[in-house]
């Protein structure tokens, strides 16, 4: 398989030739379609005075230049295509560079009373949403942010099977987040969404009967005047009646045509994106049942959104001057499209969020998948039922410079505790953020930085960054305790993984090593497992009392030459090396 770098390079090549192409072309129609207007125009002027000929001319001159002007268009929209992927590959050859500052933190869903979320930096500058969001609406987003976040364990073996599929789609993949990009409004599908399911029709019965008729009666009215049967204030008394009907139910047809005009956009691309979703074969049952949601029975989804846009884009006709006069006074234009919009909403109103659903789920395991194929090396978890919860060889964290990166073995027993002691800056907060992470990658079906991964599926908490609340009025003692009762709260109603670093900060010596020890005793009675950092080594003791439930395990560094030396390597037993006192005379505070 191709290296993503290498894959990344080829499509930008690919998309510069395809680029200047299509530029190419659009320079091409622009020329012919002012040579066709200037020939045309001539053509007309010089024969005006011949029978029949200037219409020929002018009929065939405005179909061809109507024809250059779509085609005009549709190279333009193939052109912002070919700019969305040549954003999105260079994007991706940022990231792999380690660049991925300027991408979105997702800073809005920093929550620091979540489960797990704020203490892991999942959102935030820096935070791996930052490094793996790639969503382009923001119903996808707000997915990805809820898929990351959810704790959900169940089902990671078909997860793992649909991000492997997508994976393995890097072109299609790119295909539908750069149409993704080309929805130019900004209005949340979720607003389009009510709007429609709590629509009730507002105009009356009897007008879908009348505007049937209506067009026929002045089709007719028009021949009869070409034939000069009637004269021409019978057909200007009838246009003003068809006015008058139209300006009668202007309240009605006005509101209808600004709420439908804030989705004529979102449809006009969504129809395009259905049709992407409907068009790929998938093998892995998740990614199959979500192509069966937007299955209908009669059309298909994109079938479907696609008249509706279609519908959307008459109805908007109604700015044109001559529509809204000619239009409405004898064919009862905006009535037709109101009513064509009214039942429309009216046959696809229960169905329509599970379609939009479905745009936004590919929007979110397309950035999942990103994320696979961009890491070929990492490994998808071996989920088990056994004893061990977590067998890891050669885990890292997958935002670290690999080439700095120091990796460790791990394994840790169900109902089990580690304690963590160890120096300052020697790698305990790391490699407690490291095993989080891996934790709620492996339950998102993700593959993990790591040789080997073992995993039975277990939910996450943790305690590792409480702050105090000025505005709450709340000390940092007190946020502690609220945070461990919380975490006490959730154990009496399901078995996590519990993290904890460094608790009960805010008290005394004392007083915070007989508190730790009733709470780390509180938790080896219940059915979780978990780490505890400290660098309390009071606390080591016991696992002298609770082994083999409790061990303790270690980060150190030594001091050589005067230089104080890392291996950020965890190892079994107690910390005896500190490096306080030698920091506070190395740095000439003391």
């Amino acid at each position: 398989m191709q290296k993503p770098i290498e894959f990344y390079k080829s499509q930008l090549v690919e998309l510069d030739k395809k680029h200047t192409e299509v530029s190419k072309k659009i320079l091409s129609i622009r020329i012919l379609r002012f040579t066709v207007f200037l020939a045309t125009a001539m053509g007309v002027y010089y024969t005006f005075k011949t029978p029949y000929t200037p219409i020929i001319i002018g009929v065939i001159g405005l179909a061809a230049f109507i024809y250059l002007v779509l085609h005009h268009q549709k190279l333009k929209e193939e052109r912002k295509i070919v700019h969305a992927k040549k954003s999105i590959n260079t994007t991706e050859l940022e990231v792999l560079n380690g660049n991925y500052h300027t991408l979105d933190t997702g800073k809005e869903f920093i929550d620091p009373l979540h489960f797990f979320s704020n203490d892991i930096d999942l959102f935030g500058k820096g935070s791996f949403f930052q490094f793996i969001n790639r969503t382009v609406t923001n119903d996808g987003k707000k997915l990805l942010v809820e898929t990351l976040s959810s704790n959900h364990i169940a089902n990671i073996p078909e997860k793992q099977k649909a991000l492997q599929e997508l994976s393995t789609k890097a072109t299609w993949r790119q295909h539908f987040s750069a149409l993704e990009s080309l929805v130019s409004t900004k209005k949340d599908t979720s607003v389009i969404i009510l709007w429609i399911q709590q629509y009730t029709s507002k105009l009356p019965n009897f007008l879908s009967v009348v505007t049937k008729v209506f067009p026929i009666i002045s089709i007719g009215l028009i021949a009869l005047l070409t034939f000069k049967i009637i004269s021409f204030s019978v057909l200007l008394l009838w246009f003003f009646i068809g006015l008058g009907v139209t300006v009668s139910n202007l309240k009605a047809t006005q509101k209808l045509y600004t709420d439908a005009n804030h989705a004529k956009d979102i449809f006009k691309q969504y129809y395009l994106l259905l049709e992407q979703i409907e068009n790929q074969q998938f093998s892995s049952t998740i990614l199959q049942e979500k192509q069966q949601d937007i299955a209908s029975e009669n059309e298909k989804a994109s079938v479907i959104f696609k008249k509706f846009s279609k519908i959307l884009d008459a109805f908007d006709q109604r700015n044109n001057l001559l529509i809204a006069l000619v239009g409405n006074g004898l064919f009862l234009w905006d009535i037709q499209n109101a009513l064509k919009t009214e039942q429309w909403i009216a046959q696809y109103k229960n169905v329509v969020a599970q379609w939009f659903d479905t745009v936004s789920f590919f929007d979110a395991q397309n950035s999942l998948a990103n994320f696979v194929y961009n890491h070929p090396s990492y490994t998808f978890p071996n989920i088990q039922k056994e004893t061990a919860v977590i067998t890891a060889k050669n885990l890292g964290h997958p935002l670290l410079n690999p080439t700095k990166r120091v990796d460790n073995d791990f394994g840790i027993n169900s109902e089990q505790f580690f304690i963590i002691t160890g120096a300052n800056m020697a790698g305990k907060s790391t490699f407690l953020r490291t095993i989080s992470l891996s934790i709620i990658m492996a339950n998102c079906g993700l593959p993990i930085c790591a040789e080997n991964y073992s995993y039975t599926p277990i939910k996450l908490i943790t305690s590792m960054r409480t702050s105090d609340s000025l505005t709450d009025d709340e000390s940092y003692f007190y946020s502690e305790l609220k945070r461990l009762k919380f975490i006490v709260d959730e154990l009496a109603n399901d078995t996590y993984f519990i993290v904890l670093d460094e608790i009960l900060k805010g008290t005394n010596s004392k007083d915070k090593a007989l508190g730790s020890k009733k709470f780390i005793e509180r938790l080896s009675k219940s059915n979780s497992t978990g780490i505890i950092a400290t660098h309390d080594i009071s606390l080591c003791e016991l696992a002298s009392d609770y082994a083999p439930q409790i061990e303790n395990h270690y980060f150190d560094a030594e001091i050589i030459n005067d230089e104080l030396f890392f291996d950020y390597k965890m190892k079994e037993g107690i910390c005896k090396n500190m490096n306080a006192s030698f920091l506070l005379k190395k740095m000439e505070i003391v």
